[in-house]
């Protein structure tokens, strides 16, 4: 599958490294955030609408709060796929005293989505799903790879893969040839897209250009990890403001207008603070 040289020899058109950027859109992805955080620090009482937010923790443990009584803490490893929709209001703090990092991934939702109820689909690490083959560890997040798929419904169609290369590892991941794809290395070094290219090191974020496919080389002498996270652009208009994201400006006056007077999805909004919040107001 995704890590044989057979499939190395059979892409057309295999994707290469672009250049290194800051990811604000990239449709359908509208920001990608590494956070690290420690207590009182953390993201108290906000709202979203239009999008989903994919919380991924690397590190500690990160509480979340919402107004629907939704309430439960994520460790390192677990996943959080949380779709706003209409309107949520949440907190989402460290939990006891260390550091917690993670990733938080916002995906926007088509026109027709952006307005349904809030969901959550939450996996402990131990449910996620995971194979270990010639060099390469793959935690399949969202989509398939190396013929295992993950049980999360993307309701924009996603991949979002977290793999570690062992030394001398050469992966070879199929990526739809339509679709917009960028990976963010976490640790190590690795040669992405084309062999002869230089290496890529922790903390950068490489877009992809499109083809059927993505090579990556770890020739150095520690492990690799990097995210692969790819999706089908949804090609809507976008309007944005902080935390709300429509498809009109008009959409997101009404979606201010809502949120101000606690209408139309957000009226639990009106009487609901956190627990982390009432704690930290003495």
């Amino acid at each position: 599958m995704a890590d044989t040289d057979n499939y190395s020899s059979s892409l057309r058109k295999p994707r290469h490294v672009a250049r290194k950027f800051e990811l604000r859109y990239f449709d359908p992805f509208l920001v990608l955030d590494e956070f690290s955080v420690c207590a009182p620090a953390g993201f108290p009482d906000h709202p979203h609408r239009g999008f989903e937010t994919v919380t991924y923790m690397l590190e500690g443990a990160l509480t979340h709060e919402d107004f629907e009584g939704h309430k439960g803490t994520i460790k390192a490893g677990d996943l959080q796929w949380m779709t706003a929709g209409r309107g949520i209001v949440h907190s989402e703090m460290p939990a006891g005293q260390g550091v917690a990092k993670g990733l938080q991934l916002w995906v926007n939702l088509s026109s027709r989505n952006k307005m349904i109820e809030p969901k959550y689909q939450e996996l402990q690490s131990k449910d996620i799903a995971c194979t270990n083959k010639n060099g390469i560890e793959v935690r399949v997040i969202a989509g398939e790879s190396m013929g295992i798929n993950s049980p999360v419904y993307t309701r924009t169609p996603t991949m979002y893969l977290d793999f570690t290369l062992k030394p001398l590892a050469h992966l070879c991941q199929p990526i739809p040839p339509t679709w917009n794809a960028f990976l963010y290395v976490l640790e190590g070094e690795g040669v992405f897209g084309v062999e002869k290219s230089g290496s890529i090191g922790t903390h950068h974020l490489l877009l992809l250009s499109h083809g059927d496919g993505l090579e990556v080389w770890n020739k150095s002498v520690k492990p690799l990890r990097f995210v692969l996270i790819g999706g089908e652009p949804l090609g809507e208009p976008v309007a944005q403001l902080g935390p709300f994201v429509m498809n009109t400006e008009e959409e997101i006056d009404q979606t201010i207008n809502d949120f101000q007077y606690c209408e139309n999805g957000f009226e639990k909004a009106k009487f609901w603070r956190s627990e982390a919040m009432i704690a930290s107001e003495g």
